[in-house]
């Protein structure tokens, strides 16, 4: 991680949720109560089990938010991009992250002291309802994932996990931010099945996939088959 500076919400480009609420009240504080941080590519953002202290906002690149599991078998819940909280799980209670985010590219965030902001929450009803939003979206996507992999086999999974980067993109051609092992990852199996079923749906002309390019050729099909498990 590298600190770039203490700076004012005032100063800052990014007009996040934060700002509005300060702009709205006109009651910016007298000293910097936030910072940015630039982490590279595989850097970790925050860590499982490490202690909260700040509430942290993704400004620039990319992020998958992962629980470590046992002899470096993780799952990855989802990946984030601006504007985004991250550690948001964490924000009301939990002294510790029960997850971790590394950033996929270098990525730019600004840290929030946690005090500030929770008074924030507590004495804005807008900033309350935005910040609620936000957890109840990063609960919910915890909670498909968690349907997924109880529900769904292997093909299906992958297939949710190809949708599902269409829907992060916006476009059914994208370059793949993850590895395949980090793709496997995200549907819980092992990278040799992940190549295996990414062959097959390319051999069935469902994709057309080289290298971190994908394109989907069927999407109806990848969804029945995701739809089906």
């Amino acid at each position: 991680m590298k600190l770039r500076r203490h700076i004012q919400c005032t100063d800052c480009p990014v007009k996040c949720d934060v700002h509005r609420t300060l702009t709205t009240c006109n009651t910016f504080p007298d000293s910097p109560m936030s910072f940015h941080a630039s982490f590279r590519k595989h850097e970790r953002i925050c860590r499982q089990s490490c202690g909260v202290s700040h509430a942290i906002y993704l400004v620039e690149g990319i992020a998958k938010l992962y629980i470590e599991g046992i002899n470096d078998h993780n799952i990855i819940l989802y990946l984030m991009k601006p504007p985004a909280y991250i550690g948001l799980l964490s924000f009301f209670q939990a002294p510790v992250y029960s997850y971790s985010v590394t950033a996929l590219e270098d990525s730019r965030v600004c840290m929030i002291e946690l005090d500030f902001l929770r008074q924030l929450y507590l004495e804005n009803h807008a900033l309350l309802l935005s910040l609620n939003e936000a957890f109840g979206k990063s609960v919910a996507l915890i909670m498909n994932k968690l349907i997924s992999l109880n529900q769904k086999n292997t093909r299906g999974r992958v297939a949710e996990s190809l949708l599902y980067l269409a829907d992060f993109y916006s476009s059914d051609r994208y370059r793949m931010p993850v590895t395949r092992k980090e793709l496997g990852e995200m549907s819980a199996i092992s990278e040799e099945t992940t190549v295996r079923l990414l062959t097959e749906f390319r051999k069935e002309h469902i994709i057309e996939i080289e290298g971190r390019d994908v394109q989907i050729m069927d999407k109806k099909l990848l969804r029945k088959i995701s739809d089906l498990g």
